[in-house]
C-alpha cells in the first residue's frame, strides 16, 4: 500500500496526502478528514524508512523580503557557516518585499520541497500565520519582536540601537535631526516591528532632550528608493535638518544620493547615519556611521536554533543581540558649531 493508493481512494493528489502525513500547515480540516478516512479504510501504514527519508532533506529554507539588501548577506554567511558542518544547505526564496500574499506563496514553495526548517527574515506575515508555519516546520523568525511559544526568535535590541544614533548626533551638536522610517503594513502588532521601535525611540530621545519641535519623520521604506524619496522630502523643509538618521543602511545609501544631488555635502551640510553596518557601509568612499547588529552572529544563532528544533527541542528560545554604534566620516558637528 502506497500514498498513491491512498490518494486514489480519497480522490485527492499525492501532495495532499503527503501534507496530511507530515501534519504540514495549510491543510483544511475537511481535506485532513478525507485523507485520514482513506488511510483508515485501507489500513495504510507509512514505511518507516521512507518516512525518515521524507522527514530529513538536510535543507533549510530562507525567506527573504528581497535580495537587494547587503545586510542579508551577512545573515546568510552566518547561517551557512553554522549549518554547513551538519550537512545542511540553504534554499533561498524572495518573498516580494512587504507583500504578505507573496510571502505565503514563497513559504508554500519551501514547505512543498520538504525543507527541514525555515528562517524568515523580517517577515510581513501576521503572527498567527507565522505560528501556523512553525506548528508544522521548525521555524526561526529574525527581526520581529513578537513573543511566541511556537517558533524561535532572533532579534536586535532596536531601542538601544536607535538611541545610540540619536544620542550621538545630539552630542555632536545637531538639533534638527530627521528620521526615515518604513511604513507599517498593518498585519502585525506595530510594537513588534523593528521600524516602529526605531522610530518611536527617535521621537522619545528627541523629546527627552527638549527637541520635540524638531522631530521630522519621512515614512517611506527601508530601500535605496525609499531613502532617496524620504531625504528629498526632508531636505525641502524650512529650515532643513542638519542630520538624517535612516532606519536602515540601504535607506541611508538613497539618502546620500539625494543629498549629493541637491548640491550639498556629507557631513559638511548634512550628517547621515544608518542602521545595519553592512559591508558596503565600511567602504572608504561611503564611510557611513551605522549601528552594528552583527548579522553574522544573528545568522549563526538562527542556524543553531533550527538544528536544535530539528533534533527535537520544542521549547521556544528568544535571542537578542546588543548593538553597538560604529562612527565614521558621514557624521560630524553641524556647520558653524563650536
Amino acid at each position: 500500500m502506497t500514498i498513491t493508493d491512498v490518494a486514489n481512494h480519497a480522490q485527492v493528489s499525492t501532495t495532499a496526502v503527503s501534507k496530511v502525513l507530515r501534519n504540514a500547515y495549510g491543510v483544511s480540516e475537511a481535506m485532513r478528514a478525507k485523507v485520514q478516512a482513506a488511510i483508515d479504510e485501507l489500513g495504510y501504514r507509512p514505511h518507516a524508512a521512507a518516512r525518515a527519508m521524507r522527514g530529513r532533506t538536510f535543507t533549510i529554507g530562507v525567506l527573504l523580503p528581497h535580495i537587494r539588501n547587503p545586510f542579508f548577506a551577512d545573515i546568510l554567511d552566518g547561517l551557512t557557516e553554522q549549518i554547513g558542518p551538519a550537512g545542511y544547505q540553504a534554499i533561498m526564496v524572495q518573498a516580494g518585499g512587504t507583500d504578505p500574499k507573496e510571502e505565503r506563496r514563497a513559504v508554500d514553495a519551501l514547505v512543498d520541497r520538504q525543507v527541514d526548517g525555515i528562517l524568515t527574515i523580517a517577515p510581513a506575515l501576521a503572527k498567527a500565520e507565522l505560528e501556523e508555519i512553525g506548528g508544522g516546520t521548525p521555524t526561526v523568525v529574525l527581526g520581529r519582536h513578537d513573543r511566541s511559544a511556537v517558533y524561535d526568535s532572533v532579534l536586535d535590541d532596536d531601542e538601544v540601537g536607535a538611541e545610540l544614533v540619536v544620542e550621538h548626533l545630539i552630542a555632536l551638536g545637531h538639533r534638527r535631526i530627521a528620521h526615515i522610517t518604513q511604513a507599517d503594513d498593518g498585519r502585525g502588532r506595530a510594537t513588534a516591528l523593528l521600524q516602529t521601535i526605531r522610530a518611536r525611540t527617535y521621537e522619545r530621545v528627541m523629546t527627552e532632550h527638549g527637541l520635540a519641535d524638531h522631530i521630522a519623520l519621512a515614512v517611506t521604506s527601508y530601500t535605496e528608493e525609499g531613502g532617496y524619496e524620504g531625504a528629498k522630502r526632508l531636505l525641502a523643509r524650512t529650515p532643513r535638518p542638519t542630520a538624517i538618521f535612516a532606519g536602515a543602511d540601504q535607506a541611508a545609501y538613497g539618502t546620500l544620493a539625494a543629498v549629493h544631488e541637491a548640491g550639498l555635502t556629507v557631513p559638511g551640510d548634512i550628517s547621515v547615519a544608518g542602521y545595519d553596518n553592512a559591508r558596503i557601509s565600511r567602504l572608504a568612499h561611503i564611510s557611513l556611521t551605522s549601528v552594528d547588529q552583527d548579522g553574522a552572529i544573528m545568522g549563526r544563532t538562527a542556524g543553531r536554533l533550527l538544528l536544535e528544533r530539528i533534533e527535537g527541542r520544542t521549547s521556544a528560545v528568544r535571542f537578542s543581540v546588543t548593538p553597538t554604534l560604529v562612527t565614521r566620516r558621514s557624521t560630524a558637528p553641524p556647520a558653524g558649531a563650536s
